[in-house]
C-alpha cells in the first residue's frame, strides 16, 4: 500500500471514530432526563462525571462546552444532511457521471471533515478541564464509548 492509501485509510478511520462520538453526544443532549435516555441507557455525561470523579465546577464547565459545541455543529449537521439528500437524489437519474458523483462526494466529505475537526477540538477542550490524574481516565472513557457504539450498531444490524 502506498503512502497516500495509508493516509486515506487512517483519515477515514479517524473520521468514523469522531462521527460515532459526535452522534453519541448529540443524542445524549436531546433525550436527557435526569441522566437517562428514553430507552433506559444512562447518559454518557453522567457516566463520565461518575467515572472521573468530576467536581461540580468541572460538570458546569463541561455542560457549557457541550452546549456551545452543539450550537456550533447543529447547522453543519443540517448542511451535511442536505448534501447527502441531494447526493442520493441523483439515484433517480438515468445517467450520472463519475465527475458529478465526485463533486457531491467532495461536498459531503468537506462538511463531514469540518464536523469531525470541531468535535476533535471540543474533546481537547473537555479534556483540558480535567486534572492530570483524570485525563487518562477521560481518554479511556472516550475509547470505551467508541467501542461501545461500534458494538451497538453491529448488534442493531443483526
Amino acid at each position: 500500500m502506498n503512502n497516500s492509501n495509508k493516509f486515506l485509510t487512517v483519515a477515514v478511520v479517524l473520521l468514523l471514530i469522531t462521527n460515532i462520538a459526535l452522534v453519541v453526544f448529540m443524542f445524549t443532549g436531546k433525550n436527557n432526563r435526569r441522566g437517562w435516555h428514553s430507552d433506559g441507557r444512562k447518559d454518557p455525561s453522567e457516566l463520565m462525571a461518575k467515572e472521573l470523579g468530576m467536581t461540580d465546577q468541572q460538570r458546569k464547565e463541561q455542560k457549557l462546552l457541550k452546549e456551545e459545541h452543539f450550537k456550533t455543529i447543529k447547522p453543519l449537521f443540517d448542511s451535511l444532511r442536505a448534501a447527502k439528500s441531494a447526493f442520493f437524489a441523483l439515484s433517480k437519474e438515468q445517467n450520472v457521471s463519475d465527475s458529478l458523483i465526485n463533486v457531491y462526494h467532495n461536498r459531503i466529505s468537506e462538511k463531514q471533515f469540518e464536523i469531525d475537526k470541531l468535535t476533535f477540538v471540543h474533546f481537547k477542550k473537555v479534556r483540558a478541564l480535567f486534572t492530570p490524574e483524570q485525563q487518562p481516565k477521560f481518554d479511556e472513557f472516550v475509547q470505551k464509548m467508541m467501542q461501545k457504539d461500534r458494538r451497538d450498531s453491529a448488534e442493531k444490524k443483526k
